[in-house]
């Protein structure tokens, strides 16, 4: 039974399963694979979180520290949960996948969706999608006509010094009336080569211009924000809302990428949107999640009103399995946001998982023990 506290149950999490997927489940290349996070409650509930990149330092932290910090804590909310790993070394990825599986357990003890236990309002949202960058200006347009014709409405190009402003104006001349920002991904610097193609790109109609510099430069974010009437947007710069309260404070841009693997789970990039909106500036939500996990959680984050511009979802073509059904995708241009299931409203796809699947471990209070997986199950039968 779940303890209780005064009038209300807390939750107290019984189980922690930690499964590691090979990277070619998130349709990319050797460098880490995802992996995801399921909680359980003593009344057989679970809740699912994902962390994009788990290599051998956040597996050891999640199993030896963060796991067993947040069996031995007692939580009545979701907002709550942090206080277990409040005093580990911080890692907005693990802390993240936690954070989103208690939301979900939450979500689903209550039989409520995700999106309106988090306080969202919408039922829909406009889809926006990431174009990487390509060989030649020929491919460019060719992919975004694939974008366009799937009912995407908001590009985001990837751009650099040198493969920038002909880019915007290739796309532009094909697709006149498309939205498009461009992520810069912190590639350009203050020399005057620099600056001058970010001046090119202003007035190009762009929606942002996302990550011009290094990421702890936040002076010259401020500096080319008072320069450019384009809104200079951030995200890999915030790895929490104390992150954005400097930029802020700084008036190092005006837009934000509201991403909660980076800002440490669905709590934190909650409070991130309300932050950025009582500052005046615009909110979208992307994600550096890699299976649907991680998607339908920002989904969830981005129904709330203040998360004005596209979320980010996979595009036309887009390689790597969701891992959840339905699985999470725009259709004509829009995302659905689930209301009739509780939770993320998608179930894993156990056996998908368990195709992708290359370590698994469960900590519970007998401590750490390692799950078969399919692949270990072939070995021990070669063996024998």
């Amino acid at each position: 039974m779940a303890p209780h506290t005064g009038s209300a149950t807390a939750t107290r999490i019984v189980e922690l399963e930690l499964i590691g997927l090979r990277d070619s489940a998130a349709g990319r290349g050797a460098g880490g694979g995802p992996a995801l996070v399921r909680v359980a409650d003593g009344e057989g509930v679970s809740g699912w979180g994902e962390i994009p990149w788990a290599g051998p330092a956040r597996w050891e932290a999640l199993t030896t520290s963060f796991a067993p910090a947040l069996l031995d804590h007692a939580w009545l909310r979701p907002t709550e949960a942090g206080e277990a790993w409040a005093d580990l070394p911080w890692d907005p990825a693990v802390a993240g996948a936690l954070d989103t599986a208690c939301w979900d357990l939450w979500s689903r003890q209550r039989g409520t969706p995700l999106a309106h236990a988090l306080g969202g309002e919408r039922t829909a949202l406009t889809a926006g999608v990431t174009l990487a960058r390509q060989v030649t200006l020929e491919s460019v347009v060719t992919e975004v006509n694939r974008q366009v014709g799937a009912g995407f409405r908001r590009i985001r190009l990837e751009i650099e010094p040198g493969w920038d402003a002909d880019v915007v104006r290739a796309v532009q001349g094909s697709f006149p009336f498309l939205v498009l920002q461009a992520d810069a991904g912190g590639r350009y610097t203050e020399s005057a080569a620099d600056l001058d193609s970010l001046r090119a790109l202003d007035g190009m109609g762009l929606l942002a211009i996302e990550d011009p510099f290094d990421p702890d430069d936040l002076a010259a974010y401020a500096r080319l924000a008072g320069e450019l009437r384009t809104p200079v947007a951030l995200h890999r710069s915030l790895t929490s809302v104390a992150d954005l309260g400097a930029a802020v404070r700084a008036e190092a841009g005006s837009a934000v990428n509201v991403d909660p693997a980076r800002l440490g789970g669905l709590t934190e990039a909650r409070r991130a949107v309300d932050r950025a909106v009582d500052a005046g500036w615009t909110v979208w939500c992307g994600s550096s999640a890699r299976t649907g996990v991680g998607r339908a959680a920002t989904v969830a984050l981005a129904s709330l009103a203040g998360a004005s511009l596209p979320v980010e979802v996979p595009g036309a073509g887009s390689r790597g399995r969701d891992l959840v059904v339905p699985p999470v995708r725009a259709h004509e241009g829009v995302v659905p946001v689930p209301l009739t299931e509780s939770g993320l409203g998608h179930g894993v796809d156990r056996a998908a998982v368990a195709d992708h699947t290359a370590r698994a471990v469960v900590v519970d209070a007998d401590g750490l023990r390692e799950l078969p997986t399919r692949r270990t199950r072939g070995r021990r039968a070669q063996e024998r």
